[in-house]
């Protein structure tokens, strides 16, 4: 009979968000449950409480867990962005594919509609990071605000999209990369307008 693999506290753990992650994105939100994971990882109830201390501890581990995969992703947009290599349109790509295809959207709604409200902090620092990354010359006030305003747009545009985006835009007779074309326009016009700032302050 084979043995089970003794895992470190930290792989067990990178373990139980991995098929959580799997869960999110085949069943929703509602799917993801100590009981759920543990069945898929082979672990304890117990174990997986020792962990994460209960089920919104485990999913609120998830949110952030999916923010710092997508921080990942937006590290190496934004290296692409300075080489000349990458677009705004490829930054507000990597936002909205956390919200869409990874569960992001499905996660801090069903956070939200539990009193989770702090779910959504993981994906709006990382977006943020990420806008603040195109404006590497932020310094005054106004270019700060500029910059959180953009953040703040791609945020909704991307939650949004996420949760009724697709019928919205049909009911509209509107294309399906609408919102994200509108995103990066926001994204455009933050930098042109940081960049006449500059011009002008200078």
């Amino acid at each position: 009979m084979a043995t089970r693999k003794r895992l470190s506290p930290e792989e067990s753990r990178a373990s139980a968000l991995s098929a959580a992650r799997a869960l999110l994105i085949e069943a929703g939100p509602q799917a993801v449950t100590l009981k759920a994971v543990g069945a898929r990882i082979g672990r304890t109830h117990a174990n997986l409480l020792h962990h994460f201390g209960s089920a919104s501890g485990l999913q609120r581990a998830l949110a952030s867990h999916l923010a710092e995969t997508v921080c990942e992703s937006v590290a190496e947009a934004v290296r692409a962005n300075r080489a000349g290599l990458g677009t705004p349109r490829e930054v507000v790509d990597i936002a909205f594919d956390a919200f869409d295809k990874e569960g992001g959207g499905a996660l801090v709604s069903w956070m939200l509609a539990t009193g989770h409200e702090d779910s959504i902090e993981p994906f709006v620092e990382t977006i943020h990071n990420l806008v603040h990354d195109l404006h590497p010359e932020e310094s005054d006030r106004e270019e700060t605000r500029v910059a959180h305003e953009a953040t703040l747009a791609v945020v909704l545009l991307a939650l949004g999209q996420s949760l009724i985006g697709a019928p919205l835009a049909q009911s509209l007779k509107l294309g399906s990369s609408t919102a994200r074309d509108m995103a990066a326009n926001i994204i455009d016009a933050s930098l042109i307008q940081a960049s006449m700032d500059r011009e002008g302050a200078g």
